[in-house]
């Protein structure tokens, strides 16, 4: 459809051809963090917050099959359900609902025990883990110990920090801590919807300062947070168009790397 509209090519579906060589299908956006991001002398991690959270580790002068990629788990996902359940909106805009509340501890802690941050990379998540069913059990979770609504805001809020803060612990900090010793932090690089939360924000840079990373935006290195899925997904079709492989394997789990997506001609 789009294709006959615009009349112009149309490439898409990216996914089948990275699973077909044994990879996941995701992340994508690990071709452009590398080739947008990548330092000589600065370790960097490009986190996107969407629907579902991922990040991308470069260390300092590292390969394309050095780059670290895995979705860290929920991003908005949780957090806008519950905008949308409580409050009849379709996000917290700048986490002002979030900010008024308090973290319910015990409920923060039982999510945290979910299997899915068990798993080693690459691994990738989507609404068959944290969306509309699993944000109803998060909700039901914070009523048994809360009735102001604010509080569950707060504690979806911080599961999304705490996630993204302990998958950098556990899976990338010792890659990185040489950029930390030599060039005295890391590059901290948030993207997506998530990076216009300020509460959120705020969460981020409370965990992850005390590793050593140094939290900015995207904007801040030239590229819009809210338009690096597109570009990410532009430069595919620029690949896949030119016949260039797209995936990264080392994000992937793929075997080798691979020509992503169909043409679809005008």
């Amino acid at each position: 459809m789009i294709a006959s509209t615009l009349a112009i090519p149309v490439v898409s579906n990216f996914r089948p051809a990275d699973m077909l060589v044994g990879g996941q299908g995701a992340p994508l956006v690990p071709l452009l963090d590398y080739a947008l991001f990548a330092h000589p002398a600065r370790g960097r991690v490009l986190q996107n917050i969407g629907g579902i959270a991922n990040l991308t580790a470069i260390p300092a002068a590292s390969a394309p099959d050095q780059v670290i990629a895995f979705d860290t788990g929920p991003g908005n996902m949780v957090i806008d359900e519950l905008a949308q359940d409580l409050f009849g909106k379709r996000f917290d805009r700048n986490g002002a609902i979030a900010a008024e509340g308090e973290i319910l501890a015990p409920v923060l802690a039982a999510s945290l025990r979910n299997p899915y941050f068990q798993l080693k990379p690459p691994r990738t998540a989507g609404r068959e883990q944290f969306g509309r069913e699993y944000a109803a059990k998060f909700l039901a979770a914070c009523r048994r110990h809360s009735s102001n609504p604010s509080d569950a805001m707060a504690t979806a809020t911080a599961f999304t920090a705490e996630t993204i803060a302990q998958s950098y612990k556990q899976f990338v900090h010792k890659r990185m801590r040489s950029a930390v010793a030599k060039q005295g932090g890391v590059d901290y690089i948030v993207s997506g919807g998530g990076a216009r939360n300020h509460t959120l924000m705020a969460m981020l840079a409370q965990r992850l300062e005390p590793l050593g990373c140094e939290l900015a935006s995207s904007g801040d290195f030239g590229l819009p947070a809210e338009a690096k899925e597109a570009a990410a997904f532009a430069l595919l079709a620029w690949q896949t168009w030119h016949r260039k492989p797209g995936n990264v394997p080392a994000a992937t789990g793929a075997k080798r790397p691979a020509i992503l997506g169909q043409v679809t001609y005008a």
